[in-house]
Protein backbone atom coordinates (compact mmCIF):
# COMPACT_ATOMS: atom_id res chain seq x y z
CA UNK A 1 0.00 0.00 0.00
CA UNK A 2 1.72 3.29 -1.16
CA UNK A 3 0.83 6.77 0.53
CA UNK A 4 2.28 9.65 0.36
CA UNK A 5 3.43 10.22 3.83
CA UNK A 6 4.38 6.53 5.34
CA UNK A 7 3.32 8.19 9.25
CA UNK A 8 0.68 10.82 10.57
CA UNK A 9 0.71 12.47 13.63
CA UNK A 10 1.18 16.64 14.75
CA UNK A 11 4.07 16.70 17.59
CA UNK A 12 3.05 18.29 20.79
CA UNK A 13 5.09 20.89 22.33
CA UNK A 14 5.98 19.60 25.71
CA UNK A 15 4.52 16.11 25.28
CA UNK A 16 5.03 13.15 23.44
CA UNK A 17 4.29 12.69 19.33
CA UNK A 18 2.16 9.85 18.72
CA UNK A 19 1.86 8.62 14.94
CA UNK A 20 0.62 5.77 12.97
CA UNK A 21 2.37 4.36 9.89
CA UNK A 22 0.10 3.67 6.83
CA UNK A 23 1.15 0.10 6.64
CA UNK A 24 -0.87 -0.17 10.20
CA UNK A 25 -3.55 1.49 9.37
CA UNK A 26 -3.45 -0.73 6.29
CA UNK A 27 -2.88 -3.78 7.68
CA UNK A 28 -5.64 -2.66 10.28
CA UNK A 29 -8.18 -2.30 7.63
CA UNK A 30 -7.14 -5.52 6.05
CA UNK A 31 -7.64 -7.85 9.57
CA UNK A 32 -11.49 -6.00 10.21
CA UNK A 33 -12.00 -6.92 6.50
CA UNK A 34 -10.83 -10.70 6.62
CA UNK A 35 -12.32 -10.29 10.55
CA UNK A 36 -15.71 -9.11 8.90
CA UNK A 37 -16.01 -12.55 6.13
CA UNK A 38 -17.83 -15.14 8.53
CA UNK A 39 -20.70 -12.87 9.03
CA UNK A 40 -23.01 -13.39 5.90
CA UNK A 41 -26.47 -13.83 7.71
CA UNK A 42 -27.80 -11.47 5.42
CA UNK A 43 -27.20 -9.37 2.10
CA UNK A 44 -25.76 -7.70 1.95
CA UNK A 45 -23.73 -8.70 4.33
CA UNK A 46 -21.28 -6.07 6.42
CA UNK A 47 -18.09 -7.83 4.53
CA UNK A 48 -19.38 -6.78 1.31
CA UNK A 49 -20.16 -3.08 2.21
CA UNK A 50 -16.94 -2.62 4.32
CA UNK A 51 -14.78 -4.44 1.38
CA UNK A 52 -16.23 -2.49 -1.45
CA UNK A 53 -15.09 0.91 0.58
CA UNK A 54 -11.56 -0.51 1.72
CA UNK A 55 -10.92 -1.84 -2.47
CA UNK A 56 -11.19 1.48 -3.43
CA UNK A 57 -8.90 3.25 -0.86
CA UNK A 58 -6.78 0.94 -1.48
CA UNK A 59 -6.65 1.33 -5.35
CA UNK A 60 -6.31 4.67 -4.92
CA UNK A 61 -3.60 4.52 -3.08
CA UNK A 62 -1.36 2.43 -5.26
CA UNK A 63 -2.41 -0.96 -4.86
CA UNK A 64 -1.14 -2.54 -8.38
CA UNK A 65 -2.51 -5.10 -10.54
CA UNK A 66 0.03 -7.19 -11.46
CA UNK A 67 0.55 -9.42 -14.18
CA UNK A 68 1.99 -12.47 -12.21
CA UNK A 69 -1.75 -12.65 -11.41
CA UNK A 70 -3.01 -11.74 -14.52
CA UNK A 71 -4.42 -15.02 -14.84
CA UNK A 72 -6.91 -14.96 -12.58
CA UNK A 73 -8.40 -11.84 -13.51
CA UNK A 74 -9.06 -12.96 -17.01
CA UNK A 75 -10.22 -16.18 -15.82
CA UNK A 76 -12.50 -14.22 -13.14
CA UNK A 77 -13.56 -11.57 -16.14
CA UNK A 78 -14.52 -14.34 -18.66
CA UNK A 79 -16.79 -16.19 -15.79
CA UNK A 80 -18.77 -13.36 -14.72
CA UNK A 81 -18.62 -12.21 -18.93
CA UNK A 82 -20.70 -15.32 -19.17
CA UNK A 83 -23.10 -15.25 -16.57
CA UNK A 84 -23.76 -11.70 -17.93
CA UNK A 85 -24.41 -13.07 -21.45
CA UNK A 86 -26.70 -15.57 -19.92
CA UNK A 87 -29.19 -12.43 -18.17
CA UNK A 88 -31.77 -12.14 -21.01
CA UNK A 89 -32.51 -16.00 -21.01
CA UNK A 90 -33.72 -15.24 -17.22
CA UNK A 91 -37.30 -15.08 -16.69
CA UNK A 92 -36.88 -12.82 -14.19
CA UNK A 93 -33.94 -10.04 -15.50
CA UNK A 94 -33.87 -7.85 -12.25
CA UNK A 95 -32.98 -11.51 -9.79
CA UNK A 96 -30.67 -12.69 -12.84
CA UNK A 97 -28.72 -9.07 -13.04
CA UNK A 98 -28.51 -9.01 -9.32
CA UNK A 99 -27.11 -12.49 -9.14
CA UNK A 100 -24.19 -11.89 -11.60
CA UNK A 101 -23.55 -8.56 -9.97
CA UNK A 102 -22.52 -10.14 -6.51
CA UNK A 103 -20.51 -12.54 -8.86
CA UNK A 104 -18.87 -9.91 -10.22
CA UNK A 105 -18.11 -8.34 -6.84
CA UNK A 106 -16.93 -11.03 -5.49
CA UNK A 107 -14.30 -11.57 -8.16
CA UNK A 108 -12.76 -8.11 -7.39
CA UNK A 109 -12.58 -9.57 -3.68
CA UNK A 110 -10.34 -12.56 -5.16
CA UNK A 111 -8.26 -9.83 -7.52
CA UNK A 112 -8.17 -7.56 -4.28
CA UNK A 113 -6.64 -10.48 -1.96
CA UNK A 114 -4.52 -11.61 -4.67
CA UNK A 115 -3.07 -7.88 -5.04
CA UNK A 116 -2.38 -6.97 -1.71
CA UNK A 117 -0.19 -10.19 -1.38
CA UNK A 118 1.59 -10.31 -3.66
CA UNK A 119 2.64 -6.49 -3.14
CA UNK A 120 3.68 -7.63 0.65
CA UNK A 121 3.12 -11.67 1.01
CA UNK A 122 4.22 -10.98 4.73
CA UNK A 123 0.65 -9.78 5.04
CA UNK A 124 -0.46 -13.41 5.58
CA UNK A 125 0.09 -13.01 9.41
CA UNK A 126 -2.31 -10.50 10.00
CA UNK A 127 -4.73 -13.16 7.51
CA UNK A 128 -4.32 -15.65 9.82
CA UNK A 129 -4.90 -13.86 12.86
CA UNK A 130 -7.93 -11.86 11.73
CA UNK A 131 -9.00 -15.73 10.13
CA UNK A 132 -8.60 -16.94 13.55
CA UNK A 133 -10.29 -14.91 16.16
CA UNK A 134 -13.13 -14.29 13.49
CA UNK A 135 -14.11 -18.14 13.03
CA UNK A 136 -13.69 -18.50 16.96
CA UNK A 137 -16.21 -15.54 17.40
CA UNK A 138 -18.24 -17.48 14.74
CA UNK A 139 -17.95 -21.21 15.92
CA UNK A 140 -18.95 -20.07 19.82
CA UNK A 141 -22.18 -18.37 18.52
CA UNK A 142 -23.02 -21.38 16.41
CA UNK A 143 -21.99 -23.36 19.46
CA UNK A 144 -24.15 -21.80 21.86
CA UNK A 145 -27.14 -21.78 19.61
CA UNK A 146 -26.74 -25.76 19.04
CA UNK A 147 -27.33 -25.76 22.80
CA UNK A 148 -29.24 -22.69 23.48
CA UNK A 149 -26.74 -21.15 25.66
CA UNK A 150 -28.45 -17.75 26.35
CA UNK A 151 -31.86 -16.98 25.59
CA UNK A 152 -32.70 -15.96 21.73
CA UNK A 153 -29.46 -18.14 20.92
CA UNK A 154 -31.32 -20.30 19.18
CA UNK A 155 -31.11 -17.93 16.26
CA UNK A 156 -27.19 -19.22 15.48
CA UNK A 157 -29.14 -22.62 14.06
CA UNK A 158 -31.33 -23.53 11.15
CA UNK A 159 -32.97 -27.18 11.25
CA UNK A 160 -31.44 -28.12 14.10
CA UNK A 161 -27.79 -27.43 13.14
CA UNK A 162 -25.20 -24.69 13.91
CA UNK A 163 -25.16 -21.94 11.30
CA UNK A 164 -23.31 -19.19 13.73
CA UNK A 165 -23.48 -16.04 12.21
CA UNK A 166 -24.00 -17.30 8.61
CA UNK A 167 -27.44 -18.01 6.84
CA UNK A 168 -26.73 -21.57 5.95
CA UNK A 169 -25.37 -24.24 7.95
CA UNK A 170 -23.72 -26.06 4.70
CA UNK A 171 -21.46 -22.55 4.59
CA UNK A 172 -20.76 -22.41 8.25
CA UNK A 173 -18.92 -25.65 8.70
CA UNK A 174 -16.68 -24.91 5.16
CA UNK A 175 -15.68 -21.61 6.63
CA UNK A 176 -13.99 -23.04 9.84
CA UNK A 177 -11.28 -25.25 7.30
CA UNK A 178 -8.70 -23.06 6.81
CA UNK A 179 -8.78 -21.54 10.40
CA UNK A 180 -8.46 -25.15 11.84
CA UNK A 181 -5.66 -26.19 9.31
CA UNK A 182 -3.92 -22.79 10.18
CA UNK A 183 -4.38 -24.14 13.83
CA UNK A 184 -3.38 -27.61 13.19
CA UNK A 185 0.20 -25.88 10.60
CA UNK A 186 0.70 -24.93 14.66
CA UNK A 187 0.41 -28.13 15.92
CA UNK A 188 2.81 -29.84 13.28
CA UNK A 189 5.55 -26.98 12.93
CA UNK A 190 5.75 -25.95 16.91
CA UNK A 191 6.08 -27.66 19.95
CA UNK A 192 3.21 -28.17 22.49
CA UNK A 193 4.36 -25.63 24.95
CA UNK A 194 4.29 -22.87 21.71
CA UNK A 195 0.43 -23.87 20.98
CA UNK A 196 -1.48 -22.70 23.51
CA UNK A 197 -3.96 -20.76 21.26
CA UNK A 198 -4.32 -23.89 18.60
CA UNK A 199 -5.00 -26.53 22.25
CA UNK A 200 -7.81 -23.98 23.06
CA UNK A 201 -9.14 -23.03 19.76
CA UNK A 202 -9.10 -26.20 18.10
CA UNK A 203 -11.48 -28.32 20.02
CA UNK A 204 -13.72 -25.35 19.68
CA UNK A 205 -13.71 -25.32 15.98
CA UNK A 206 -13.58 -28.72 15.13
CA UNK A 207 -16.68 -29.27 17.45
CA UNK A 208 -18.59 -26.25 15.80
CA UNK A 209 -17.75 -27.77 12.69
CA UNK A 210 -19.21 -30.88 13.67
CA UNK A 211 -22.44 -29.45 14.74
CA UNK A 212 -23.42 -28.14 11.87
CA UNK A 213 -23.80 -31.33 10.91
CA UNK A 214 -22.72 -31.10 6.73
CA UNK A 215 -21.66 -34.11 5.07
CA UNK A 216 -20.16 -32.13 3.24
CA UNK A 217 -17.92 -29.91 5.79
CA UNK A 218 -16.85 -33.48 7.16
CA UNK A 219 -15.39 -35.10 4.67
CA UNK A 220 -13.72 -31.78 3.23
CA UNK A 221 -12.27 -31.27 6.96
CA UNK A 222 -11.08 -34.85 7.16
CA UNK A 223 -9.49 -34.63 3.19
CA UNK A 224 -7.60 -31.24 3.70
CA UNK A 225 -6.37 -32.57 7.23
CA UNK A 226 -5.12 -35.21 5.67
CA UNK A 227 -3.37 -33.32 2.41
CA UNK A 228 -1.88 -30.85 5.28
CA UNK A 229 -0.75 -33.54 7.31
CA UNK A 230 0.72 -34.93 3.84
CA UNK A 231 2.18 -31.92 2.55
CA UNK A 232 3.98 -31.15 6.28
CA UNK A 233 6.04 -34.57 6.30
CA UNK A 234 6.89 -34.08 2.78
CA UNK A 235 8.01 -31.05 3.70
CA UNK A 236 9.96 -32.21 7.02
CA UNK A 237 13.75 -33.05 6.03
CA UNK A 238 14.53 -33.49 9.36
CA UNK A 239 14.04 -37.39 11.02
CA UNK A 240 13.21 -35.82 14.60
CA UNK A 241 10.56 -33.34 13.62
CA UNK A 242 9.12 -36.01 11.42
CA UNK A 243 9.18 -38.67 14.16
CA UNK A 244 7.78 -35.83 16.09
CA UNK A 245 4.96 -35.42 13.25
CA UNK A 246 3.63 -38.83 13.66
CA UNK A 247 3.03 -38.68 17.07
CA UNK A 248 1.34 -35.51 16.84
CA UNK A 249 -0.84 -36.77 13.76
CA UNK A 250 -1.58 -40.42 16.04
CA UNK A 251 -2.37 -37.98 18.95
CA UNK A 252 -4.58 -35.73 17.10
CA UNK A 253 -6.79 -39.01 15.72
CA UNK A 254 -7.27 -40.13 19.24
CA UNK A 255 -8.17 -36.38 20.42
CA UNK A 256 -11.04 -35.70 17.76
CA UNK A 257 -12.46 -39.61 18.44
CA UNK A 258 -12.76 -38.23 22.27
CA UNK A 259 -13.70 -35.17 21.34
CA UNK A 260 -16.57 -36.87 19.23
CA UNK A 261 -17.54 -39.53 21.78
CA UNK A 262 -18.25 -36.50 24.23
CA UNK A 263 -20.27 -34.85 21.83
CA UNK A 264 -22.55 -38.12 20.85
CA UNK A 265 -22.92 -38.92 24.81
CA UNK A 266 -25.47 -35.87 24.39
CA UNK A 267 -28.77 -37.59 23.43
CA UNK A 268 -29.49 -34.31 21.04
CA UNK A 269 -26.23 -34.95 19.12
CA UNK A 270 -26.14 -38.81 18.74
CA UNK A 271 -29.82 -38.14 17.32
CA UNK A 272 -29.08 -35.85 14.68
CA UNK A 273 -25.29 -37.84 14.44
CA UNK A 274 -27.50 -40.43 13.00
CA UNK A 275 -29.71 -38.88 10.40
CA UNK A 276 -27.26 -37.11 8.65
CA UNK A 277 -24.33 -39.82 8.33
CA UNK A 278 -25.97 -41.46 5.76
CA UNK A 279 -23.91 -41.38 2.57
CA UNK A 280 -26.78 -40.80 0.83
CA UNK A 281 -29.97 -39.19 2.42
CA UNK A 282 -33.75 -39.77 0.10
CA UNK A 283 -33.00 -35.96 -1.72
CA UNK A 284 -30.03 -37.19 -2.91
CA UNK A 285 -31.20 -40.67 -4.41
CA UNK A 286 -34.53 -40.22 -5.34
CA UNK A 287 -35.93 -39.98 -9.08
CA UNK A 288 -35.18 -36.32 -9.71
CA UNK A 289 -32.76 -36.20 -6.36
CA UNK A 290 -29.24 -34.23 -6.00
CA UNK A 291 -27.40 -36.93 -8.43
CA UNK A 292 -30.36 -37.46 -10.88
CA UNK A 293 -30.21 -34.28 -11.56
CA UNK A 294 -26.21 -33.91 -12.22
CA UNK A 295 -26.86 -36.00 -15.41
CA UNK A 296 -30.15 -34.07 -16.52
CA UNK A 297 -28.82 -30.72 -16.09
CA UNK A 298 -25.79 -31.28 -17.93
CA UNK A 299 -27.93 -33.04 -20.66
CA UNK A 300 -30.06 -30.01 -20.44
CA UNK A 301 -27.42 -26.74 -21.37
CA UNK A 302 -25.52 -29.87 -24.50
CA UNK A 303 -27.44 -27.64 -26.42
CA UNK A 304 -27.81 -24.48 -25.12
CA UNK A 305 -24.14 -22.59 -24.85
CA UNK A 306 -25.26 -19.55 -23.18
CA UNK A 307 -27.07 -21.39 -20.50
CA UNK A 308 -30.53 -21.05 -19.18
CA UNK A 309 -29.95 -17.85 -16.96
CA UNK A 310 -29.06 -17.19 -13.03
CA UNK A 311 -31.75 -18.82 -10.65
CA UNK A 312 -33.31 -20.77 -13.50
CA UNK A 313 -32.67 -24.22 -12.98
CA UNK A 314 -35.42 -24.70 -10.40
CA UNK A 315 -37.38 -23.91 -12.96
CA UNK A 316 -36.62 -26.99 -14.80
CA UNK A 317 -36.20 -29.11 -11.64
CA UNK A 318 -37.20 -29.95 -8.07
CA UNK A 319 -33.79 -27.71 -6.75
CA UNK A 320 -31.20 -26.14 -7.36
CA UNK A 321 -27.76 -27.66 -9.18
CA UNK A 322 -25.87 -28.48 -5.92
CA UNK A 323 -22.78 -28.69 -8.00
CA UNK A 324 -20.96 -25.27 -8.90
CA UNK A 325 -19.25 -26.90 -12.04
CA UNK A 326 -22.65 -27.84 -13.23
CA UNK A 327 -23.72 -24.29 -12.41
CA UNK A 328 -20.89 -23.28 -14.61
CA UNK A 329 -22.14 -23.97 -17.51
CA UNK A 330 -26.09 -23.27 -16.73
CA UNK A 331 -25.92 -19.86 -15.42
CA UNK A 332 -22.41 -18.82 -17.09
CA UNK A 333 -22.94 -20.94 -20.39
CA UNK A 334 -20.26 -22.87 -21.86
CA UNK A 335 -17.59 -19.93 -21.80
CA UNK A 336 -18.60 -19.35 -17.77
CA UNK A 337 -18.34 -23.34 -17.53
CA UNK A 338 -14.90 -24.10 -19.43
CA UNK A 339 -13.66 -21.26 -17.86
CA UNK A 340 -14.60 -22.35 -13.87
CA UNK A 341 -12.56 -25.61 -14.61
CA UNK A 342 -9.50 -24.10 -16.36
CA UNK A 343 -9.31 -21.79 -13.45
CA UNK A 344 -10.04 -24.43 -10.57
CA UNK A 345 -6.83 -26.36 -11.93
CA UNK A 346 -4.66 -24.25 -13.50
CA UNK A 347 -4.85 -22.80 -9.65
CA UNK A 348 -4.09 -25.79 -7.96
CA UNK A 349 -1.70 -27.07 -10.38
CA UNK A 350 0.46 -23.13 -10.13
CA UNK A 351 -0.20 -23.33 -6.13
CA UNK A 352 1.17 -26.81 -5.82
CA UNK A 353 4.39 -25.39 -7.92
CA UNK A 354 5.57 -23.12 -4.90
CA UNK A 355 4.32 -24.97 -1.56
CA UNK A 356 7.34 -26.38 -1.38
CA UNK A 357 9.56 -23.27 -1.68
CA UNK A 358 11.91 -21.76 1.03
CA UNK A 359 9.50 -19.52 1.46
CA UNK A 360 8.38 -17.89 5.53
CA UNK A 361 4.69 -17.84 4.25
CA UNK A 362 5.08 -21.85 2.53
CA UNK A 363 2.94 -22.77 5.77
CA UNK A 364 -0.10 -20.74 5.14
CA UNK A 365 0.14 -21.53 1.60
CA UNK A 366 -0.11 -25.04 2.28
CA UNK A 367 -3.04 -24.45 4.04
CA UNK A 368 -4.80 -22.26 1.58
CA UNK A 369 -3.54 -25.11 -1.06
CA UNK A 370 -5.09 -28.13 1.32
CA UNK A 371 -8.32 -26.01 2.27
CA UNK A 372 -8.98 -24.98 -1.92
CA UNK A 373 -8.27 -28.68 -2.94
CA UNK A 374 -11.42 -29.74 -0.55
CA UNK A 375 -13.65 -27.13 -1.57
CA UNK A 376 -13.15 -27.84 -5.06
CA UNK A 377 -13.95 -31.45 -4.02
CA UNK A 378 -17.21 -30.45 -1.89
CA UNK A 379 -18.06 -28.34 -4.88
CA UNK A 380 -19.19 -31.71 -6.53
CA UNK A 381 -21.85 -31.81 -4.27
CA UNK A 382 -22.70 -28.48 -2.92
CA UNK A 383 -23.67 -25.08 -4.94
CA UNK A 384 -20.11 -22.79 -3.65
CA UNK A 385 -20.64 -20.02 -6.57
CA UNK A 386 -21.19 -17.65 -3.78
CA UNK A 387 -19.24 -18.38 -0.75
CA UNK A 388 -17.36 -15.55 0.09
CA UNK A 389 -14.40 -17.41 1.17
CA UNK A 390 -14.13 -19.38 -1.77
CA UNK A 391 -13.38 -16.63 -3.40
CA UNK A 392 -10.76 -15.24 -1.03
CA UNK A 393 -9.42 -18.91 -1.60
CA UNK A 394 -8.63 -18.55 -4.67
CA UNK A 395 -7.53 -14.94 -4.19
CA UNK A 396 -5.30 -16.00 -1.04
CA UNK A 397 -3.55 -18.89 -3.92
CA UNK A 398 -2.95 -16.36 -6.83
CA UNK A 399 -1.19 -13.93 -4.23
CA UNK A 400 1.39 -16.31 -3.15
CA UNK A 401 1.62 -17.64 -6.72
CA UNK A 402 2.25 -13.89 -7.65
CA UNK A 403 4.66 -13.57 -4.47
CA UNK A 404 6.71 -16.36 -5.55
CA UNK A 405 7.18 -15.44 -9.24
CA UNK A 406 8.13 -11.40 -7.98
CA UNK A 407 10.54 -13.12 -5.56
CA UNK A 408 12.08 -15.22 -8.36
CA UNK A 409 12.51 -12.57 -10.35
CA UNK A 410 14.03 -10.41 -7.82
CA UNK A 411 16.67 -12.84 -7.27
CA UNK A 412 17.43 -13.26 -10.82
CA UNK A 413 17.94 -9.66 -11.30
CA UNK A 414 20.16 -9.97 -7.83
CA UNK A 415 22.17 -12.64 -9.52
CA UNK A 416 22.74 -10.75 -12.85
CA UNK A 417 23.65 -7.03 -11.98
CA UNK A 418 26.41 -7.13 -9.12
CA UNK A 419 24.98 -3.54 -8.17
CA UNK A 420 21.24 -4.61 -7.88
Amino acid sequence: MTLAAETYGRPHSGGPTYSVSARTLGNGALWFAIFLSGFVIREPAPYELYLVFLSVVWLACGLKLRSEFGSLIICMMLYTAGGIAAIPLATNFGDAAMYIAVTGFLAVTSIFYAAILAETPERYRVIQTALIFGSLFVALAGIAGYFNLFPGADFFTRYGRARGTFEDPNVFGPFLILPILILMQGLFRRPFHMNGAAILFLPVLVLALFLSFSRGAWGAIVIASLILYVLALASERNAFKRGRLVAVGVFGLFAVIGLLGIALSIESVSDMFQQRAKLVQEYDGARLGRFARYILGFELIMDKPLGIGALEFNKYFPEDEHNVYLKGFTTYGWLGGITYLFMAVWTVVALLGVIFKNRVWAPFAQCVFAALVAHLLLSLVIDTDHWRHMYMLYGLAWGFIAADKIEVRRRQRGIMSPTA
